[in-house]
């Protein structure tokens, strides 16, 4: 059996997810289990057939329709989970990841964790030995990006905790001062914990936020450069163009994912330290209330989920968190006895 932060790899056994492309390029994940089968109007695909197939395989069910099996990406798990809260997307997260140099071993704090998807991409990057704190306010919200977690990984990680509450009010007795390396702030206004994240943050650590607004970007920047505790910020955002390319019919698709956030970045200043001064042409750098007012969460337009629809996503992650803690058990048997 692999460990909790291992991929798996080898031929196929009872326990693995499994991502079935068929006809028309349609997706199907599924675990396999002894005495399972995917049904589909093209007829019975056994999952006792997929055992012992190598990755990359291709298989026919009943009705002789073809299916692709391959072991899932995490950039596929995270597209296709249940989600609480709207999730980082992987090109997201791995500006993410490059810009706060997540490494092996890193001691990481994050807020909100949402439905879990930037958490997954954050234990791969530190590691076993590394350590991840997810602040997440709402507890539905935190139980489906547990079960998320699970579901993917196969177990929960022992080097990942989940506090419910405002980091903000709570971080400091959840990690002790200047000991983490890296934060991470995907929340309406970050800026209400940056005087936390200095206290924690390790002399040299990086804070980064992600943002859906110019308004939030611009205050939260402000803010950090306010303090006087933090490098010059930086920012961006990522777009991402595919391409069609067959043969002599190579064009930009039609479709492409856009402006979904912002990232902004700074490092932290030993104490005492007074970086030197940045020379700037006169701008409009300064604001008054009415410009403030454009920058609250209101304004700003925090989209809600209703109770229902939230309650059904929840039992939908730990349904499937359920399947894979009852596969991981047969994990260690390939037979699945």
């Amino acid at each position: 059996m692999t460990g909790p932060l291992e991929q798996p790899r080898g031929p196929f056994r009872f326990g693995d997810r499994v991502q079935l492309t068929g006809p028309k390029g349609r997706l199907h994940t599924i675990t396999l289990r002894e005495g399972g089968e995917l049904h589909t109007h093209h007829g019975v695909l056994r999952h006792a057939d997929l055992v012992g197939q190598p990755d990359g395989s291709v298989v026919a069910n009943s009705g002789g329709h073809e299916y692709l099996a391959l072991r899932p990406l995490l950039r596929d798990f995270v597209m296709s989970m249940p989600r609480g809260a709207a999730i980082v997307y992987p090109k997201d997260a791995a500006q993410i990841l490059a810009e706060a140099d997540i490494f092996p071993g890193a001691s990481v704090v994050e807020a909100g964790v949402g439905s879990g998807a930037l958490s997954l991409w954050l234990l791969r990057a530190v590691g076993a030995e590394g350590r991840l704190v997810s602040f997440e306010r709402r507890e539905d919200f935190a139980a489906v990006a547990r079960a998320n977690v699970e579901t993917f990984i196969g177990a929960v990680p022992g080097n990942w905790s989940v506090v419910v509450g405002d980091l903000a009010e709570q971080l400091a007795d959840a990690v002790p001062a200047a000991s983490v390396d890296r934060v991470v702030l995907d929340m309406l206004a970050p800026w209400e914990c940056i005087d936390a994240v200095a206290d924690a943050l390790t002399p040299g650590g990086v804070v980064v936020c992600y943002v859906a607004t110019a308004t939030q970007l611009s205050r939260v920047a402000e803010y950090i450069r306010g303090t006087g505790l933090f490098t010059e910020p930086d920012a961006n955002e990522t777009m991402v163009r595919g391409w069609h390319v067959e043969g002599l019919a190579v064009r930009p698709d039609h479709r492409m994912v856009a402006h979904t956030g912002f990232l902004v970045w700074a490092r932290r200043l030993a104490p005492g330290a007074v970086p030197p001064e940045v020379k700037r042409r006169a701008s409009k750098s300064s604001y008054g209330d009415e410009d403030v007012e454009l920058w609250t969460p209101g304004a700003v337009g925090d989209r809600q989920i209703t109770d229902k629809n939230l309650r059904k996503r929840v039992r939908e992650a730990e349904r499937a968190a359920e399947g894979a803690r009852r596969a991981a058990g047969r994990a260690d048997d390939p037979a699945g006895g």
